[in-house]
């Protein structure tokens, strides 16, 4: 990772029309999930002689020229992170340095500036405490942020763009699956791979999800809500979801993660887990997994919950694993590992329980 860039210096320009407080407190009694954004927005200019014109202002469309790099050759990485309204109305996120240092790893990868972390943060918090009011209460409602960042040069060559623009909006959330915490089907797919070594696969790129929108359209139409990816070297090695990494609970209490080999990206929520889960009494194990270990598992009761995590999703039981050919179930029902993670992870995002890790980062 490149030498750390000088910190930005934020100016604000709060909007002059923001959305009216009877619409606001309609789409926050409905949120839903990114479908909805606040009044104002953070953005910055990279070009090679450093960070400039970084500050909060009005939410507003971004001009775009048609030789614009990114529309060409994909040069965009991005993040996604939650701030979370305590009962106090105290408004918080939740480990918001280690996205900013995740995505310092996926500019170094993609060939895109270094942002400080401590400049990602303070655009999070000069956004939140502008929106604050965008933030719901209740349930497991949240403010969804992303910040991302691309090519914006207009130019159409095969290269490290010269001018990048870092961008951070923000999208009142409701519960990401609209049936509630119950368990998913996932498929499982044989065609398809997601990443491959000395690829992009540890980054967090966007060109990682357009391909494997193929894939989760496949599992759609197999009456499956997401997708699980294989290893593309030997096709047998478990790696994540579209857009969650993957545990596995045995029968004695053992909690099997795959480890991370460069091509599964380094969750944070995963990271989490790893921790709560062993602050629990759990034997966590970070190893690879093969498809016939998950199969085999479940069919024969060594493995009795299975369930996928991310920031958007937080955990979500997986209930039935289908292929062609095939299917293995863990029950209709969230277990009782995973019920007592994802309790564990959501009472510390929003304030009823102690933070002894210090993940909390207070912005309101």
């Amino acid at each position: 990772m490149a030498a750390t860039a000088p910190a930005l210096e934020f100016s604000t320009t709060l909007a002059s029309n923001p959305v009216p407080a009877e619409r606001r407190s309609q789409i926050l009694a409905s949120p839903g999930f990114g479908t909805n954004f606040t009044d104002h927005m953070v953005t910055a200019t990279w070009t090679p002689d450093g960070w400039h014109d970084a500050g909060l202002r009005p939410y507003a469309p971004l001009a775009l020229d048609p030789a614009t790099a990114v529309l060409h050759y994909a040069q965009a990485i991005f993040e996604g992170l939650k701030a979370y309204r305590h009962d106090d109305g105290s408004i918080w996120a939740f480990r918001p340095r280690a996205n900013g240092e995740r995505m310092r790893a996926s500019a170094a990868r993609m060939a895109l500036p270094d942002l400080p972390a401590e400049s990602f943060v303070e655009a999070i918090e000069l956004l939140v405490r502008a929106d604050a009011d965008w933030v719901p209460s209740g349930g497991e409602a949240s403010l969804y942020l992303r910040p991302f960042m691309f090519a914006s040069e207009v130019f159409l060559g095969v290269r490290p763009a010269k001018q990048v623009t870092f961008c951070v909006i923000a999208s009142p959330a409701g519960a990401y699956f609209s049936s509630g915490v119950k368990p998913v089907d996932i498929w499982l797919s044989a065609e398809y791979t997601r990443a491959a070594p000395g690829g992009t696969g540890a980054a967090k790129c966007a060109g990682n999800y357009a391909a494997s929108l193929v894939a989760q359209q496949e599992a759609i139409e197999h009456g499956c809500d997401q997708v699980c990816f294989l290893d593309a070297v030997e096709r047998k090695w478990v790696e994540e979801l579209g857009g969650m990494n993957l545990y596995f609970v045995h029968a004695n209490g053992t909690i099997v993660t795959p480890e991370l080999t460069g091509t599964i990206l380094e969750g944070i929520t995963r990271d989490s887990i790893i921790q709560l889960a062993a602050d629990r009494g759990h034997k966590v194990d970070e190893r690879r997994v093969s498809i016939d270990e998950w199969r085999e598992g479940v069919a024969s009761g060594d493995i009795t919950e299975v369930f996928a995590c991310g920031t958007a999703a937080v955990v979500t039981p997986i209930g039935r694993l289908a292929w062609d050919g095939g299917d293995v179930s863990t029950g209709a029902e969230p277990g009782p590992v995973t019920q007592e993670i994802r309790s564990a992870l959501l009472d510390v995002q929003y304030g009823r329980a102690e933070d002894p890790h210090g993940w909390m980062h207070r912005i309101v």
